[in-house]
């Protein structure tokens, strides 16, 4: 594993003119990163609201929303989502072993608004029990770190004992045991934690995400063949049952301490 691979795309997750934090630079919000309890991978109750992303030529993306974690945060998402924001948008930056990013109307990075037609965005809520987990879905941020329309889905590497060690020398990020052994099991992408508002888990449709990391791109990491959402839903779920997938493709069934 590359020493540095945990800051590989320290210039952030909005691009372009807006000023940029670094992993390394952009100050957290005070959350405590070592809590036991872990909400990502709470399966979803049949009749709940959850969002559909079908993306051309790849297949449905299901995801789990915590509206009682950050009901803003929700709200913005699936208020656009029901307005047909998200349709026919591109992923415009994709880092394979990192992440997934769309939700830019200008589809270069630079642009976004929030559901209420603001270009400003709105404060973050960063909830202590929702972690960059393989398949966390969060607001991408520039340096004001206010949410707008654009998201990111982790995709994540290995996070072993060496990853943390280095984590905690490197950046004084400490993790819980429960947080730790999650994490090496399904992997993710953990330095990002306390930074980002997480507001969703891919629970089905993960195989999808894990497939388009592997397109070609550019210095930009913007990909060479378009990747689009051709739509984007809020239906309730109907009970089938999750399809949780690691890092590398191969299904878990992950054993966390969920708070109902």
């Amino acid at each position: 594993m590359p020493k540095h691979w945990y800051i590989k795309a320290a210039a952030l997750l909005i691009s372009g003119a807006a000023a940029l934090c670094a992993l390394t630079a952009c100050e957290r919000n005070q959350i405590e990163l070592d809590n036991e309890t872990i909400r990502n991978f709470t399966p979803p109750q049949q009749g709940e609201d959850i969002v559909v992303l079908t993306i051309r030529d790849y297949g449905d993306v299901k995801i789990k929303l915590f509206p009682d974690a950050t009901p803003k945060g929700v709200e913005n998402f699936t208020t656009l989502v029901k307005n047909g924001f998200y349709d026919e948008l591109i992923f415009h930056r994709i880092i394979k072993n990192f992440m997934v990013q769309g939700g830019d109307p200008k589809g270069n990075g630079t642009g976004g608004v929030d559901a209420w037609g603001s270009e400003n965005g709105f404060e973050q809520t960063i909830s202590p029990d929702l972690h960059h987990f393989t398949g966390a879905v969060a607001y991408a941020i520039g340096s004001d770190k206010l949410n707008k329309s654009q998201f990111y889905i982790v995709t994540g590497n290995l996070c072993d004992d060496n990853y943390f060690e280095m984590l905690s020398s490197q950046a004084g990020l400490t993790y819980s045991g429960a947080v730790k052994a999650l994490y090496g099991q399904v992997g993710g992408y953990p330095s990002l934690d306390g930074g980002y508002e997480i507001f969703g888990q891919v629970f089905d449709g993960m195989d999808h995400i894990l497939e388009m990391q592997k397109v070609a791109t550019d210095g930009n990491d913007k990909p060479k063949s378009q990747i689009q959402i051709e739509k984007a839903e809020v239906i309730p779920y109907d009970g089938t049952a999750p399809n949780w997938l690691s890092f590398d493709g191969q299904p878990v069934s992950p054993q966390t301490n969920i708070t109902t």
